[in-house]
């Protein structure tokens, strides 16, 4: 079993920053790909930014340029700095945690929210 905190999320202003962690512990060897979701009142859920264990990374299109996600192999953290913030990027953000040999194993965070005001 992975478990996974997420923290950073809160009210931010248009076009300011905000930065989420996400803290994996529990069986962590083998997790081979972590991210970031969101999912806004009324709409689907969103898959944000994913980076494996080798470093590679993800982006939607819509945050391209404006986040980056990073890890910290010795905190067994992943993070993801949101830059240029705007109302549209207001919404849940869930870390993800996918292990096992193809990345059968799912596991999910409580979700930090995030709020942009205009």
């Amino acid at each position: 079993q992975v478990q996974l905190v997420e923290s950073g999320g809160g009210l931010v202003q248009a076009g300011g920053s905000l930065r989420l962690s996400c803290a994996a512990s529990g069986t962590i060897f083998s997790i081979n790909t972590m991210g970031w979701y969101r999912q806004a009142p009324g709409k689907q859920p969103e898959l944000v930014a994913t980076i494996t264990s080798s470093g590679t990374t993800n982006y939607v299109d819509s945050v391209k340029g404006r986040f980056t996600i990073s890890k910290d192999n010795a905190k067994n953290t992943v993070y993801l700095q949101m830059n240029s913030l705007t109302p549209e990027d207001s919404a849940i953000y869930y870390c993800n945690a996918r292990q096992g040999s193809v990345g059968q194993y799912v596991y999910w965070g409580q979700g930090t929210q995030v709020t942009v005001s205009s």
